[in-house]
């Protein structure tokens, strides 16, 4: 399966030099920007004030999310941490680094996302776990669940304190799975499992107030040094222990951290932003090739390949995600548990 993006937006990373894209991808009409130069500092504090957001964040404390609240804070803009747990936020954004920040658990949800400015939904439980009926229950429920108490409290706010732009991650498992086709926005649903939670997740959203902009955004995996899948890679190849999932031929529908956080953060401030948004970077790659670079990178070889009737036995009927989406935690679960055989 390889994703096509649609949106205008300058990619600042990539896989391999031979991939590197050195112009934004776009699909879409370019926007022009005009910029204006005052002296007046008052004039530009005035302006950077009426630039700032209220935003309120589920899914704040995780790999994503920390990342998102980190550029939020840096610029300025007021975040409502919305949360289960207020010890495990506290300790990911203690005050003294992230003053003025919110930190609501579920009963003090209805004060944030009423007067703020856009909601951003990042929530879900984790998909890299051998999957059991409870597990998949969980999963779809989970952001179900979660989707549909933002939209609620967004549907319940008064006009004068309804935020105007819902941001909520959905993923590219919507498209199911394919070694050849090349899906985009407008492209049919999948038939598998994941398939259905996300279009049950995307169909939860779309409830939101018609006056609210909402833009879906279908991730890909994303890739940093301080988390995601990347973190769990390295740490094998380093051992030389790293390789390819099953055939290696599995599309790598990719994007880096950063990009993705950029991407919300126009998303949320860029009124051409609404709808479908495919949140992966414009040169997908096969996971043999991505690990033969990485390992490359890191002087190591990829020589490890993990057979499918390994990735069964590990993840039952989770290894259908190998497919088409490696997931952050799947590589190190499949090498750990793959010695235990």
């Amino acid at each position: 399966m390889e994703l096509c993006r649609a949106t205008s937006f300058a990619w600042s990373h990539s896989i391999s030099p031979s991939l590197h894209i050195t112009q934004p991808f776009s699909m879409c009409e370019s926007k022009r920007a005009r910029v204006c130069c005052v002296s007046n500092d008052s004039a530009s504090s005035q302006s950077q004030k009426a630039n700032q957001m209220t935003v309120s964040v589920t899914g704040a404390t995780g790999f994503i999310g920390r990342r998102l609240v980190q550029r939020l804070h840096a610029d300025n803009h007021h975040i409502r941490v919305l949360t289960r747990s207020r010890s495990k936020a506290q300790l990911i954004f203690p005050d003294k680094d992230f003053p003025g920040v919110i930190i609501a658990e579920e009963p003090e949800w209805k004060d944030c996302i009423h007067g703020s400015n856009a909601v951003v939904n990042l929530a879900g439980f984790p998909i890299s776990t051998r999957w059991s009926s409870e597990i998949k229950k969980e999963i779809k429920q989970s952001r179900i669940r979660v989707t549909s108490k933002v939209v609620d409290l967004i549907n319940s706010s008064q006009d004068e304190d309804r935020p105007t732009v819902l941001v909520s991650a959905t993923a590219v498992g919507y498209y199911g799975t394919s070694e050849t086709q090349v899906f985009d926005e407008q492209s049919p649903s999948g038939n598998d499992y994941l398939a259905e939670v996300c279009r049950e997740w995307e169909a939860t959203a779309l409830e939101v107030n018609k006056d609210v902009r909402l833009a879906l955004i279908r991730i890909g995996v994303v890739l940093g040094k301080d988390g995601g899948a990347l973190a769990k890679m390295v740490p094998l190849f380093m051992m030389f222990a790293g390789g390819p999932l099953g055939s290696g031929k599995q599309w790598f529908s990719w994007i880096h951290l950063d990009d993705l956080v950029n991407l919300i953060y126009e998303a949320l401030s860029n009124p051409s932003y609404k709808g479908v948004i495919n949140g992966t970077a414009p040169n997908p790659v096969r996971l043999a090739e991505m690990c033969e670079q990485l390992g490359n990178v890191m002087g190591r070889p990829s020589w490890l390949p993990v057979p499918d009737f390994a990735l069964k036995a590990v993840l039952g009927e989770g290894a259908s995600v190998v497919n088409f989406l490696i997931s952050p935690y799947f590589l190190f679960l499949v090498f750990s548990l793959i010695k235990l055989l």
